[in-house]
């Protein structure tokens, strides 16, 4: 009995801590994204490597899932189910927490598979799946927040407010981009034409 105590306690710890450094690295993909859509890298970093360590992250982001989902599962001190791993909601031990917690995989998923498969659905499709991405983080984070009961841990608290705080900041700097854009949302309004030029003789008779 002891040694399975042990084993659970293991797992709990593994798939905890990997839960928090999921959720670190999916908010340092969100906020790279929109670093990448509004042009707002660093100027030492050319803007196809911050998208190239955003796609990066976001694979090695779902090794991770998949370890923080296996542990959890085989925790024998819980019960969770196979099939809450793409149905939300559908695990009896904290449906909410975890439901929120499949729906954000489900959601990360569509947004993984159809990055990958882009060349094949064209730009205006990728988009519109990719908007999901805004979607799943909030999941993620109440999944975070109410899977565990360690908030009062300083450094687990840390890493909640922390993602906060830098998703927020990438959202609110996304929309900022937005409403400096004209109506027809085809980027900056620039400023208008300068008047124009007299078209002197010798000019008019070249063009003639």
């Amino acid at each position: 009995m002891g040694s399975v105590a042990a084993g659970s306690q293991y797992l709990w710890f593994l798939s905890r801590g990997s839960g928090l450094v999921l959720l670190a690295l999916f908010s340092i993909v969100v906020v790279l994204g929109v670093a990448t859509r509004t042009g707002s890298t660093p100027p030492r970093w050319p803007r196809f490597a911050v998208a190239e360590l955003h796609r990066t992250l976001s694979l090695f982001a779902v090794a991770l899932l998949v370890l923080h989902v296996v542990t959890a599962i085989l925790d024998p001190f819980v019960s969770i189910g196979w099939a809450a791993t793409v149905l939300p909601f559908a695990s009896p031990y904290r449906t909410l927490a975890i439901g929120l917690g499949t729906l954000a995989v489900d959601l990360g998923g569509a947004v993984l598979v159809t990055s990958l498969l882009r060349q094949r659905l064209g730009q205006r499709t990728w988009r519109a799946v990719h908007w999901l991405a805004y979607l799943a983080w909030p999941a993620a984070f109440i999944h975070s927040l109410t899977a565990g009961n360690d908030l009062g841990v300083w450094w687990v608290a840390l890493v909640e407010v922390g993602s906060a705080a830098a998703v927020a900041a990438a959202v609110l700097a996304r929309l900022f981009g937005r409403s400096r854009q004209d109506p027809g949302g085809r980027g900056p309004v620039s400023p208008g034409p300068g008047p124009a030029r007299p078209v002197s003789a010798r000019s008019a008779a070249g063009a003639s």
